[in-house]
């Protein structure tokens, strides 16, 4: 008998007239904001400018919602296309169902884009990026628990959340799997921000710390879920996928230490000479450069207080 458990919504959706609200919408759209506003944060104390996080967000989050729904269709095609189901259900992303897999690997390909466009390095924003990932996930998961699902073996633990009776799930109470990962994926931002103030990472590899932390918490949460998943040699998919991207972020990281020690000193171009923003004539000048620049006076310059020179010495001393 459980004496205590974690009660799950009686919906996972609030009718505002003939407007729904869903839980599992608002708990992806708190995690982008938290997203945005932290990497931009870090992406200004490397020296970027304010707004640009939110630029390349504007291709990051259409093309990482894209892969993270193609990801579960392909992967859990038989409930779009198999016997008895309706493949129009494939399209309705507020029911669950974004593979974080996905999410990152086409959503890089948005932010690609966004970062050719500023003229601006993808490694250095992802590594800006990198903890407000992990934190946008860590709410994301919580849409889970909105839509009763993703949950793990049944358990009595007075943390166990309790499922109601529904279409392919059986009443009970279970492990909070969506719980275990939110909060793993907390730690793993802290872990990053905590890696790249301690070793100056760069070149992508705050964002490697990211994939190796997640990777290796997914591989025991999976393990706890029960939803119908495909196997290969008696393991679950993804943790392959996760067990893959790990040794990757590894590799990556090992790597770009070797070849590309230490953080970038510039991270974003600044234009000059009236030029637009990022155009032809901006050059890149390290973070606080312009600031050291204007702090010192400029010799003849109108309005500011010029150096003395030799000759107005010498003529200052015939006046006396």
């Amino acid at each position: 008998m459980t004496l205590a458990y974690i009660p799950s919504p009686s919906t996972g959706v609030i009718h505002l007239g003939p407007i729904p609200l869903r839980g599992y919408a608002f708990c992806i759209i708190i995690g982008v904001f938290v997203a945005v506003w932290l990497g931009n944060k870090r992406w200004i104390a490397r020296g970027g400018k304010p707004g640009t996080v939110a630029d390349i967000a504007v291709w990051a989050v259409p093309f990482g919602l894209v892969g993270g729904r193609l990801y579960h269709v392909i992967t859990d095609y038989q409930l779009y296309f198999g016997e008895g189901r309706n493949w129009v259900d494939a399209f309705k992303i507020w029911e669950g169902g974004l593979g974080i897999w996905g999410a990152i690997a086409l959503g890089a390909v948005g932010a690609w884009i966004g970062c050719r466009l500023r003229g601006i390095p993808l490694p250095a924003w992802a590594d800006a990026l990198a903890p407000g990932i992990a934190i946008a996930q860590a709410c994301g998961r919580w849409g889970n628990w909105f839509n009763q699902e993703l949950y793990g073996r049944a358990t009595d633990l007075p943390w166990a959340v309790k499922i109601s009776e529904g279409p392919n799930r059986v009443a009970g109470t279970y492990h909070p799997t969506f719980l275990y990962e939110s909060l793993w994926c907390l730690g793993v931002a802290a872990l990053v921000i905590w890696a790249d103030r301690r070793f100056k990472l760069g070149h992508g590899r705050a964002f490697a710390v990211y994939v190796a932390a997640y990777c290796a918490g997914r591989v025991w949460t999976e393990y706890l879920r029960v939803d119908e998943a495909h196997h290969i040699m008696g393991m679950r998919l993804n943790v392959w996928t996760a067990i893959l991207c790990f040794v990757l972020a590894v590799v990556y990281f090992v790597l770009s230490a070797k070849l590309r020690p230490g953080r970038e000193e510039v991270v974003e171009p600044v234009a000059s000479g009236g030029s637009g923003e990022g155009g032809a004539d901006a050059k890149a000048v390290p973070a606080g450069a312009e600031a050291k620049a204007d702090a010192e006076p400029v010799e003849g310059a109108e309005g500011a207080e010029a150096k003395p020179t030799s000759l107005t010495k010498a003529a200052e001393a015939d006046k006396s």
